[in-house]
């Protein structure tokens, strides 16, 4: 960064270089400089000056650039990717149209004005640039709006349009690249995907405290995800049938049955983006708290989530459904964002994790085991279920399965699964008796 002192030594302008600045000279004393998706002229009072910025501007755009913190935990094509989705318009007017997302947030800001009255706020993945609005409708001095995808310039223009280019600053970056010119008194953010954790950009919320007064104040505050057992027979054979295509003895003249398993084991290792009715879980949900103000970004990296049910019903277990709420912890109320079935939709729904052979319990009896969320390049999580129905030694016939999932983004649709990139599965017979079923499962593309 170059900082241009006043007299008195404050500082009035801040260039943010790299290598990738595009810059020239115009006349002797003069210098164009590109500053994100805007243009700044810089004009001297000699050629000295010129030459003293010039120097310094060369040597900042010639420094090798250093990988940062969000470079080295995400794929590049998969980070190409997701800012590609995120700078459509289209994918911005599905979030801005979220009913339950965009109110709540207006709600929780509004309510708490006495919050942002005066103060300095960072919006993270600012998208359009929704939520810095609301921050200056509640009486923000300053925001500084971070967005890494394309959209940064339609922000902007919405900025300028608006009249507020005196509130709110667009900064084009990743949280984790670029600077600031101050610390800030509220971080706001929606960096929440399908199960919570999906995206990974509650790490880049989290990163953002570096900028946050000892003092300051996050918007959402924490998160509790929600799980519990489910049976749900009809999409269970909604599942089967699909792969009925593949029974087929004389396609054409071809055979296709010899992949009628490996069919079967594909479509049972796609986790379900739809919604439910409560009445099909079994059981008490367990609940698992993120607390973003104390919470670092070392934390996200590896959840484990031990888990016992006491089953409330006999019958099949078909899988686990998981959804979120956040709470948005103001001075004056709290407010709370939920994505549970109960709830009006969101654009989140609810997620399932299907079993491919279902668990049977009766009524009293013990599901316990863990949910372990293990981060990954492709800005997303493997996801490791073991799960054990009455482990405790009184039942002869004792079912262990073990699920691991790569849970991918994509698109939210009703009965909408993941898109596949790779699918392997291992099907062992310990010598205990229990029958374990290990699979894993790579899925891709664009995201809540």
């Amino acid at each position: 960064a170059i900082f241009f002192p006043s007299a008195d030594g404050v500082c009035v302008f801040k260039c943010l270089v790299n290598r990738d600045t595009e810059y020239c000279r115009l006349g002797k004393e003069s210098v164009l400089i590109t500053l994100g998706y805007n243009s700044a002229l810089l004009q001297f009072k000699s050629q000295a000056e010129y030459s003293t910025f010039s120097n310094a501007l060369k040597r900042c755009c010639n420094q090798k650039k250093e990988d940062s913190v969000f470079s080295q935990r995400t794929d590049e094509a998969s980070a190409a990717q997701y800012f590609q989705f995120y700078g459509c318009l289209s994918q911005q007017q599905n979030m801005l149209q979220d009913f339950v997302r965009t109110a709540t947030y207006h709600s929780a800001i509004l309510q708490n004005h006495i919050d942002f009255k005066d103060k300095v706020v960072l919006d993270v993945g600012c998208g359009s640039g929704i939520l810095s609005f609301f921050a200056v409708q509640a009486g923000a001095r300053k925001v500084y709006a971070v967005e890494a995808s394309s959209v940064a310039k339609y922000a902007e223009l919405l900025v300028r349009s608006n009249n507020l280019s005196d509130k709110i600053m667009v900064l084009s970056g990743k949280i984790e690249e670029v600077s600031l010119p101050e610390s800030v008194d509220v971080v706001i953010s929606e960096p929440m995907g399908y199960m919570l954790f999906n995206e990974r950009m509650l790490e880049s919320y989290l990163h953002s405290k570096k900028w946050l007064k000892s003092n300051g104040m996050m918007f959402p505050t924490f998160s509790d995800i929600h799980f519990a057992p489910f049976s749900d027979e009809q999409l269970y054979m909604e599942h089967y049938s699909r792969t009925n295509f593949w029974y087929q003895e004389c396609f054409y003249g071809v055979n296709l049955s010899s992949l009628r398993n490996a069919a079967v084991d594909e479509y049972f290792r796609q986790p379900i983006v739809d919604t439910f009715d409560m009445r099909i879980l079994m059981a008490r949900t367990v609940k698992y708290t993120v607390n973003f103000t104390e919470a670092a970004e070392e934390d996200l990296q590896r959840v484990e989530i031990p888990f016992v049910f006491q089953m409330m019903q006999s019958g099949l277990i078909h899988g686990l459904a998981f959804w979120f709420d956040v709470a948005f912890v103001g001075s004056l109320v709290t407010v709370w964002l939920s994505t549970a079935p109960t709830e009006p939709l969101t654009h989140w729904y609810q997620v399932r994790c299907l079993l491919q052979t279902p668990l049977f319990a009766k009524e009293g009896e013990t599901l316990s085991g863990k949910v372990l969320f293990v981060a990954n390049k492709r800005q997303s999580y493997d996801i490791q279920i073991v799960a054990v129905v009455d482990q405790t030694g009184f039942k002869s016939v004792i079912f262990e399965v073990t699920l691991v999932i790569v849970l991918g983004c994509h698109e939210p649709c009703p009965y909408k699964v993941a898109n596949l990139i790779s699918v392997v599965c291992a099907l062992t017979a310990p010598p205990t008796g229990r029958s374990r079923i290990s699979l894993s499962l790579s899925s891709g593309l664009p995201i809540p």
